[in-house]
């Protein structure tokens, strides 16, 4: 589960940093930053990670802090909002280490924001640990393609991700004929959609049309209806909760009526609140699923609840 994955990062980073700079640094805080898409396009994902940040740290606090080396500390969370912007991510990544002397960053999510503030945390050799980034990229460096020293993810990576998805259309579902459609313009959504395309092509299937939009678009008729003349037997839309309400509503206005696939980005309430029963019935990957959790995410999840009024979102 992703929220206590994140709960558990915290605690774990902020160990190692300790443990790295050691007592001498004469103070008994240690200071966490938090990059989390408050505003912007998937509100609902960084509002998720900022409640679960701050759940966890008041946790850690008022259990005593962290005990290192025989010494408790306590944890400082400083949080900054990217706005859903990329050049935001690395701004507030910068300000959080240059500025607010963080040792850690958790965050950003997507991994459009993730990648660019990684370049910000492995350039000033300050831990940053993903919970929801799955694109290779975010940890791989750009130039040698060797994985970072300061750059971590706690969730699976899209060509996992990809290669599940495409099996279950092949052998659950037993399509054999998909469409993808997805944006271009971010990491994620092309990558995923990639690998989701590869998969299914070497197993026997036939991705008939592979269709693209840009962040930000609203009319998907156009690509909709190129698919919809290609005759999928399945549809992948690798794309955020906040797109896909609006994909699904405009392909079955068009009588498109095969069954959806998406990713781990469906994984939102607000999914449902947005497209209604529309989406009901279709499938996603995920990191985790309330009803499957286990012991220790249970806790985390009835702790959440009585603390937000809600269930966490993946």
């Amino acid at each position: 589960m992703k929220k206590v994955t994140l709960m558990l990062s915290l605690l774990i980073l902020s160990s190692l940093v300790l443990s790295a700079c050691g007592a001498g640094a004469g103070a008994n805080v240690i200071k966490v930053g938090v990059v989390a898409e408050l505003t912007g396009d998937i509100p609902a994902v960084g509002a998720s990670c900022k409640n679960a940040a701050e759940m966890a740290v008041k946790e850690v606090n008022d259990a005593g802090g962290l005990e290192v080396g025989g010494k408790k500390y306590t944890i400082e969370l400083f949080i900054e909002d990217n706005a859903g912007k990329a050049d935001q991510s690395a701004s507030a990544a910068q300000k959080l280490i240059t500025q607010q002397e963080v040792v850690a960053i958790i965050g950003p999510n997507a991994s459009r924001y993730a990648i660019p503030a990684a370049e910000i945390a492995e350039s000033s050799k300050v831990p940053l640990i993903t919970p929801w980034s799955t694109n290779p990229k975010t940890t791989l460096d750009s130039q040698t393609g060797a994985s970072k020293r300061y750059v971590f993810r706690a969730c699976f990576i899209d060509p996992f991700q990809g290669r599940v998805v495409a099996k279950f259309a092949l052998d659950q579902l037993k399509t054999t004929k998909a469409a993808v459609l997805y944006d271009v313009a971010s990491d994620y959504n092309k990558g995923i959609a990639e690998f989701f395309k590869q998969t299914y092509e070497e197993n026997g299937g036939t991705v008939v049309a592979f269709e693209t939009y840009t962040t930000g678009d609203k009319d998907f008729s156009a690509q909709l209806t190129k698919i919809k003349d290609a005759g999928p037997e399945v549809i992948f839309l690798p794309n955020y909760y906040s797109e896909v309400p609006l994909q699904i509503q405009q392909a079955h206005r068009l009588g498109i009526e095969v069954p959806f696939l998406g990713s781990d980005s469906w994984g939102s309430a607000e999914l449902i609140k947005l497209c209604g029963t529309e989406c009901e019935g279709y499938y996603f990957s995920t990191h985790y699923a309330p009803d499957a959790a286990t012991p220790v995410a249970t806790k985390f999840i009835e702790g959440y609840k009585t603390t937000y009024g809600q269930t966490p979102d993946d």
